[in-house]
């Protein structure tokens, strides 16, 4: 896991609360709880929406892709590489339908909205946003980034 900054911080608890508040009972929200992609991948996204039915027991320490809907990744120095070019190819190949890549742009957040296609498999952007961050898919979302400063 990348270093703790005070911006991942505050973006990680803002789009976790968010979710939480607007996310259907059929789904549950979960910070950094890896996601088991293959045999040989198992990652830990910033924020996981995940089916309600995924959660078996207590003492479970991962999720199967599976059982995700929407992965969310901020981008520190440290991972920049890998959240910008790998994970949005890998967590498209395992059939997560919604991945948002999250960027410090003067400490406001932008948040990249990407979408696979089931035809192909692969990841495309569907918008950047910046103050709000307001998508039908995959449900009603609408979020005011600028009460980053809340958190």
């Amino acid at each position: 896991m990348s270093p703790q900054s005070a911006f991942r911080s505050r973006a990680v608890s803002l789009l976790e609360n968010a979710l939480r508040g607007v996310a259907p009972r059929e789904l549950r929200v979960r910070r950094e709880m890896s996601l088991v992609l293959d045999s040989r991948q198992r990652p830990e996204p910033d924020v996981s929406v995940i089916r309600a039915e995924a959660e078996r027991e207590d003492e479970q320490t991962a999720y199967q892709a599976a059982d995700a809907v929407l992965v969310v990744e901020v981008v520190s120095p440290e991972s920049e590489v890998r959240d910008r070019k790998r994970k949005p190819v890998l967590y498209a190949e395992a059939g997560i339908p919604y991945f948002w890549r999250v960027e410090n742009q003067k400490g406001r957040p932008a948040v990249y909205v990407y979408e696979i296609d089931p035809a192909t498999s692969a990841c495309f952007l569907t918008g950047i946003h910046h103050d709000r961050l307001k998508v039908s898919l995959p449900f009603e979302i609408d979020i005011d980034l600028t009460e980053i400063d809340r958190f």
